[in-house]
């Protein structure tokens, strides 16, 4: 099991109980300077308190459970304009949407794609993009996932 699916199971039930949803964790080792981003939301929306709220609760599970060895900035963040998707419902829920996607595997020589999300089911996605071609991508393949943002 990843580091990031560890931690989600240890969190996800302290967020939920402040009222919030766990939408998902990064983890992006560095030496003595790694990064533990936590994405939470909420329907009224995300705001700096709220963000040092989780971040003071989750702290405390961290600490007691210590799911990574070393040392690590937590930083706890709203979903933003180009909202990461993680899970199968973020993708559903995204529908329409211009996003970008960045593949943990190479495909046709290939990491990176970004188009409208024309379809989500099944554990795949479909992407259109600019060029007119489409392109069925599995859930499972898919290392980065956001929406982009046309402001």
């Amino acid at each position: 099991m990843q580091v990031t699916e560890t931690i989600g199971r240890l969190i996800e039930p302290v967020i939920a109980s402040l009222g919030y949803e766990l939408l998902g964790v990064e983890y992006l080792p560095q030496g003595r300077h790694s990064l533990l981003r936590v994405y939470i939301d909420s329907e009224a929306g995300i705001g700096l308190e709220d963000c040092a709220t989780v971040s003071r609760q989750i702290s405390a599970v961290l600490d007691v459970e210590d799911p990574i060895h070393g040392q690590y900035n937590l930083e706890v963040s709203s979903p933003g304009v180009e909202r990461p998707l993680f899970k199968a419902q973020h993708f559903e829920r995204a529908l329409g949407e211009k996003i970008r996607v960045r593949l943990a595997v190479p495909r046709d020589g290939r990491r990176k794609y970004k188009g409208i999300l024309a379809e989500s089911g099944g554990g795949h996605i479909t992407l259109h993009d600019e060029d007119g071609e489409d392109y069925r991508i599995a859930l499972a393949d898919i290392e980065k996932a956001n929406v982009v943002f046309e402001g």
